[in-house]
């Protein structure tokens, strides 16, 4: 379905507020309301909306309603076999989806209890008379988070019901942050995108696998929530009698290629947030593969040079302010510097923060490549680095002294 065009109704998260006391939300602007009533009778007339959650942008639909999910898929240009999280504004929806008498976990418990409303997405078993297929992609699990920002919060407590909600962009392409970045992908393609202002997080949400027997918490994709502060809060907030789960990370810890090709949660089959730019990733970290032989940057500068025939190389650049990668970016070279700076070295959360907006910011300069300089993986580190490896066609280990 096209739209003539796309509106873009503004929201003030600031004018929305959410008592202990009730699951429905309190309004000091009328057009904040109306903006969500609108957009409420939109979902519920099975239409896909655009929303800012603390994360990043999200295109919703009813969750629980198999044709409003597939107008997600068919908008995105999403595989069907690529499943959704399922989003809630309260505990008394999130009990409604689950199994009946389903007991959770005591590490959920903790974990809910520590970082609900907020950026952790947990796997549940599904409710399969309530939950569509298509929402988990036929898998017995569904994953499930309650979003901290006030709008997102808001329009599915307004809407009454549960929204299934993977980022609001072209199936592949970099996470929007800003209803900008929205609406310069899928302009015409919905009719409604609320526009709460920048997302404060960046990075989509951190998934947690916690149903296996063993009781250990599996880091499905790392995200919002750090593997430090998960491995910190079961430790302090679980009885001393209890043993604690140790926390988990796919591709680090452990390896599971069942869950690759069939998985039950976003962000592990496909390759994602790309830009149309092809993305190189600098290592400049001393940690090198055995059969690594790193180049100097000036050399891998005149590679960049040789293999393009264009009189001047646009050349797009992510890395943090602090970065030793600034000053070898020579105004003589032959190259045309598109600059993106990403925060301190030492506070990953500004890099997360900025990651998905630099790389659409320079994507839309125009730029033929874009070099991103690796983090550590630490903290949001970990986070940024997955995203960046799925980004990133090639790598090349640098050495800037």
């Amino acid at each position: 379905m096209t739209h003539p065009s796309t509106r873009l109704l503004p929201c003030d998260p600031s004018s929305i507020s959410f008592s202990p006391t009730s699951d429905l939300p309190s309004f000091s602007s009328f057009e904040t309301y109306q903006a969500l009533l609108i957009a409420s009778r939109h979902l519920l007339n099975h239409q896909p909306v655009a929303f800012p959650t603390e994360t990043v942008y999200g295109l919703g639909a009813l969750a629980l309603d198999a044709p409003a999910v597939s107008r997600i898929f068919s908008t995105k240009g999403r595989p069907s076999d690529n499943p959704l999280i399922v989003h809630v504004s309260s505990f008394s929806m999130l009990h409604s989806i689950l199994p009946d008498g389903y007991q959770l976990p005591r590490s959920y418990e903790v974990l809910i209890d520590h970082f609900w409303p907020g950026p952790l997405t947990l796997l549940f078993p599904r409710k399969i008379d309530t939950i569509p297929n298509l929402v988990t992609a036929d898998q017995p699990t569904v994953a499930i988070r309650m979003p901290s920002h006030p709008v997102a919060r808001a329009l599915i407590a307004v809407a009454n019901a549960p929204l299934a909600a993977p980022s609001a962009n072209s199936s592949g392409k970099p996470s929007p942050t800003k209803a900008e970045h929205v609406l310069r992908d899928l302009n015409g393609k919905l009719d409604i995108i609320l526009d709460g202002g920048p997302c404060g997080v960046g990075l989509e949400s951190t998934v947690i696998d916690g149903l296996h027997e063993d009781g250990n918490i599996r880091v499905l994709r790392p995200g919002g929530v750090t593997v430090e502060e998960l491995e910190r809060i079961l430790l302090e907030k679980l009885p001393s009698t209890d043993v604690i789960p140790k926390v988990l990370v796919h591709r680090r810890d452990y390896t599971d290629e069942l869950i690759e090709q069939a998985p039950s949660t976003p962000g592990m089959k496909y390759r994602h947030y790309s830009p149309t730019a092809p993305v190189t990733l600098l290592h400049t970290l001393k940690t090198l593969p055995n059969s690594i032989k790193p180049i100097s940057f000036t050399a891998f500068l005149k590679s960049l040079q040789e293999k393009d025939s264009k009189q001047t190389l646009s050349v797009g650049v992510l890395a943090p302010a602090d970065s030793l990668l600034w000053d070898r970016l020579l105004p003589d070279c032959g190259l045309e510097w598109h600059r993106y700076t990403l925060g301190p070295i030492g506070d990953p959360s500004i890099t997360a923060r900025r990651l998905f907006d630099g790389l659409l910011t320079l994507d839309n300069e125009g730029v033929d490549l874009i070099l991103i300089e690796e983090v550590e993986e630490k903290r949001e580190g970990l986070a940024i680095m997955n995203r960046v490896r799925k980004a990133a066609g090639e790598s090349r280990w640098i050495i800037l002294d």
